[in-house]
């Protein structure tokens, strides 16, 4: 499940890459549209879950981080959007169809592989991270690296995420891993 996450991950980065060359500011924008998205669904699961009696130990943490997220990304959203973003009609019927395909996948696929679903959120967070990075390499914006921050936290809470869910898929040592080789990946870009 691991490397599909990363497979659709990469197919769909090649498409924004393709569409949005060039267009930085409008790029956030559509990757901030949908960096909601998974927030909201693993919501929508945990509410669902509670209703149905199904509570885990961990329940109100992830309803809490992940309302969290979701209020952060909204930021992110409007930052975008003050910048004019959101401009262009077909940027605003691209992000809106995207992300009602991506909140409903992330809907089932959370319900049915929590720790999977995280993955995928983790890669996109990464991914939003680098973008970020790379933007910054030629860009002075205070504003833009708080953002890149933010999702530095966010891909740090999905790892924990993950460890709550499922503590056997990702130990505390891959996590320290992973974080060290995000700031080695930001070091290239020249950011931190």
């Amino acid at each position: 499940m691991k490397q599909l996450n990363v497979l659709v991950l990469n197919f769909t980065v090649l498409i924004l890459d393709f569409l949005y060359r060039g267009r930085d500011i409008q790029r956030f924008w559509v990757l901030e549209t949908i960096a909601r998205a998974p927030y909201f669904a693993f919501l929508s699961v945990l509410h669902l879950r509670e209703s149905l009696g199904l509570r885990t130990d961990s329940h109100f943490y992830l309803m809490k981080q992940h309302f969290a997220q979701t209020v952060n990304e909204t930021e992110h959203l409007t930052e975008m959007e003050s910048r004019g973003g959101n401009d262009a009609w077909i940027d605003r019927f691209f992000a809106y169809h995207l992300v009602l395909v991506y909140y409903w996948s992330m809907v089932v696929y959370y319900f049915l592989f929590p720790k999977f679903a995280y993955h995928l959120n983790a890669e996109v967070e990464l991914h939003a991270t680098m973008t970020y990075a790379k933007y910054l390499t030629k860009n002075d914006d205070s504003k833009i690296l708080a953002i890149m921050n933010d999702e530095i936290h966010h891909y740090q809470e999905l790892l924990d995420s993950i460890r709550l869910v499922d503590g056997t898929y990702l130990t505390r040592n891959e996590q320290e891993i992973n974080t060290e080789e995000l700031s080695k990946m930001l070091e290239e870009f020249g950011v931190r």
